[in-house]
């Protein structure tokens, strides 16, 4: 019947968008008609969108998703379409829908998450005391948290923002380095400053810093404190120890917040030293009010080399003692 008919019109900003939402010969535009049964019709750089409205929604999210992700990514290929179409975040359902930024930066430009990988994460922030966000290299692990952060900080529910790291490369050496022990450990830092420099602008995250309302400081700092009242983010997790990472986690105090983020796939440790993030995996997985969260190759919003480095890794990781010879 026509009265269940609904249509939906979506405008791309430009013909570089289109090409990247549409695909190669439009095909992610067939994937989304033939996975949900709705007729989609491309005139210039605008879509139409014809089916059922429980289709024509999900859909109409689905190309709005890919609109923001053609931002980050030079192709978008079929594989993530399909992950999409996979997801419930795209469901006509009221528990998913878009929140908006996290929080806008000094540029004016808005943070939020891409993608479902990101999404379950931010939600998971949102709705965990404890979160562990496990993924590779430029899934924004360490940025949205710092945004999340900043979000809490600026909402008065919590009274400070603590970042750390460990700073394992440094290992004995650090005494025989010159300078501070500040300077010695802010390369290990770098990342943490910079996500924080993004959103807040220096001149605030100096006030900030001197106020002490926001602490950037190696994982050993963190050693006999008890931390109220705080957003913390244990950056690099990977690189802890067992011990160290127990230690972390037992510093957790009255209202505060805790998210740890780490790259199993890229452990620093010496040879034989079994990681903290990993054995928290195996600890701590059934354990009320924690969350896990992982993330793959394709949440990556950096350049789309990115995602086929890590999975060009990820096949010849599969090949275990096999090494790599030059023709």
């Amino acid at each position: 019947m026509n009265e269940a008919i609904q249509q939906s019109r979506l405008a791309m900003e430009g013909n570089q968008q289109a090409f990247r939402v549409f695909g190669m010969y439009d095909q992610n535009l067939r994937l989304i008609e033939k996975s949900l049964n709705v007729r989609i019709i491309a005139r210039g750089n605008e879509l139409i969108i014809r089916g059922n409205p429980r289709d024509v929604a999900k859909a109409t999210k689905i190309v709005e998703e890919l609109k923001e992700m053609s931002e980050h990514r030079e192709v978008i290929s079929s594989r993530e379409v399909k992950a999409l179409l996979m997801s419930d975040y795209f469901e006509d359902d009221h528990r998913h829908e878009e929140s908006g930024a996290i929080v806008v930066t000094l540029r004016g430009k808005p943070v939020r998450p891409i993608g479902p990988g990101q999404k379950q994460y931010v939600e998971a922030m949102s709705k965990y005391s404890l979160v562990f966000g496990i993924g590779p290299a430029g899934t924004g692990k360490t940025y949205l948290a710092v945004a999340m952060a900043v979000k809490a900080f600026k909402e008065k529910e919590v009274a400070r923002i603590i970042l750390t790291r460990p700073a394992v490369e440094a290992g004995e050496r650090l005494g025989f380095l010159p300078g501070t022990i500040e300077e010695k450990v802010n390369p290990y830092l770098r990342p943490l400053y910079d996500a924080l420099f993004d959103i807040l602008g220096m001149e605030t995250f100096e006030k900030y810093l001197t106020k002490g309302l926001i602490e950037i400081a190696p994982l050993a700092y963190m050693r006999g404190r008890t931390l109220d009242d705080s957003f913390i983010i244990l950056d690099e997790a990977q690189n802890t120890t067992p011990e160290q990472m127990k230690m972390f986690l037992t510093r957790m105090g009255m209202g505060s917040r805790v998210v740890v983020t780490g790259d199993i796939t890229q452990i620093d440790l010496p040879k034989g030293q079994y990681s903290g993030l990993q054995q928290a995996r195996v600890v701590l997985k059934d354990v009320e009010g924690i969350a896990f969260v992982y993330m793959s190759d394709r949440d990556v919003v950096r350049h789309e080399l990115v995602q086929r480095i890590i999975r060009a890794y990820e096949k010849f990781g599969s090949s275990e003692g096999e090494t790599p010879r030059e023709d």
